[in-house]
């Protein structure tokens, strides 16, 4: 089975994980920096797919709480839609409502201490990875 690149993309980061070979299991990955002002990095996350051979992307698709799109969600369906065009692999998305709450009590429970904590790309990465189990795991109940 081909690997999953799982995507939670922000304004200040983009937390990335890859599932292992089976496609089974979501493991983080270094978060990827963005610059303000900037456009979204999409050749680096192209150059990111090729080098660990994923062939399938999945992102986090931020709805309201209602689970409305919003600018921001437009805003990410582009990167995806650019993403898709680049790589030429299919882009999936996940509701990743509750994500960012779930992810910061993951990397809490780690018994790390208070500065690594806090560390935002810790949490970005730790929501990337409930993204793509998410994504894993409704393709596995199928």
């Amino acid at each position: 089975m081909p690997r999953i690149l799982g995507i939670d993309f922000g304004q200040r980061r983009i937390g990335l994980a890859i599932s292992d070979p089976s496609a089974t299991i979501a493991q983080p990955l270094p978060t990827l920096l963005r610059r303000r002002g900037k456009r979204a990095p999409v050749g680096a996350v192209a150059r990111l797919v090729e080098e660990r051979q994923a062939q399938e992307i999945v992102i986090g698709l931020p709805l309201t709480p209602q689970g409305e799109q919003s600018p921001w969600t437009l805003e990410v369906l582009e990167f995806g839609q650019k993403l898709a065009q680049r790589t030429g692999f299919p882009v999936h998305y996940v509701d990743e409502r509750m994500t960012s709450a779930r992810a910061q009590r993951a990397v809490r429970s780690l018994g790390l201490r208070r500065g690594q904590r806090r560390e935002k790309g810790r949490v970005d990465a730790a929501a990337a990875v409930l993204i793509l189990q998410a994504h894993l795991d409704r393709r596995t109940r199928g």
